[in-house]
């Protein structure tokens, strides 16, 4: 594995980690709020994918290595396009998976973006001011702190504004190209599948809607699931 650092176009440092093996195909792993490439459910996930990838899992700004403060979806595009350019340089094709928020950002960058080859997305929200996010529920607390409590990376996150003007996922879904693969936890207590059926309902792509079992919220569906979560993925990838 490989640790890289890119910049934004608006000047920010997004740190990356590759899991390269010289294919052909790359997948960008795009991590939720609260989590970095370095978290271990992101290691887990990428070193599972990457028995049949390349992967470069990154931290969006205002998490682990990244610079600047994290905007909630209004100025993480940018991240993404960096590491996009990047990867574009060396790889025929790129897949983009997203978990939660980063599920959110996949869905926005891609409207934009015929290029990308596959979509992947994890319990992601329809539009930002209607998650859910009962951090009260045993679903929510337990597995943050049970499963993965990491000090290092919670004191790593740098939130900022979090009013700024966002787009809505849903008002947008309907413009992506990209096979489009969505994923959903029946008891996730952060975002609950009703966002994922409205977006999945609204694409126009060709598309796929799975919904795991008594699975919470986003890399929990890996972690509660790892192999079938990873048949899942690596099948979509290879004939979505």
């Amino acid at each position: 594995m490989e640790e890289l650092t890119l910049i934004t176009e608006d000047n920010i440092k997004i740190r990356i980690n590759c899991y390269c093996s010289n294919q052909d195909e790359v997948v960008i792993i795009c991590p939720g709020w609260f989590m970095t490439k370095d978290s271990r459910s992101m290691r887990n996930i990428a070193e599972a994918i990457s028995l049949k990838f390349d992967v470069i899992t990154m931290d969006f700004r205002g998490h682990g290595k990244s610079g600047g403060f994290y905007t909630f979806t209004a100025k993480e595009e940018n991240d993404i396009s960096a590491v996009v350019g990047y990867a574009g340089k060396k790889y025929k094709k790129i897949s983009l998976m997203g978990f939660s928020l980063g599920g959110a950002l996949v869905l926005l960058y891609s409207s934009k973006h015929p290029e990308i080859y596959r979509n992947i997305v994890v319990s992601a929200p329809s539009e930002f001011y209607k998650i859910e996010n009962r951090m009260y529920s045993p679903h929510a607390w337990m597995p943050t702190l049970f499963q993965k409590f990491e000090p290092e990376r919670f004191c790593s996150v740098r939130p900022g504004n979090p009013f700024m003007h966002k787009t809505k996922p849903v008002d947008v879904v309907k413009n992506i190209k990209t096979p489009t693969l969505f994923l959903a936890g029946e008891n996730d207590p952060t975002v609950f599948p009703w966002h994922t059926e409205l977006l999945y309902n609204k694409a126009v792509c060709k598309k796929s809607y799975k919904l795991f079992k008594k699975a919470n919220h986003a890399e929990d569906l890996f972690n509660d699931y790892p192999d079938e979560f990873t048949k899942v993925c690596v099948e979509w990838l290879n004939n979505g």
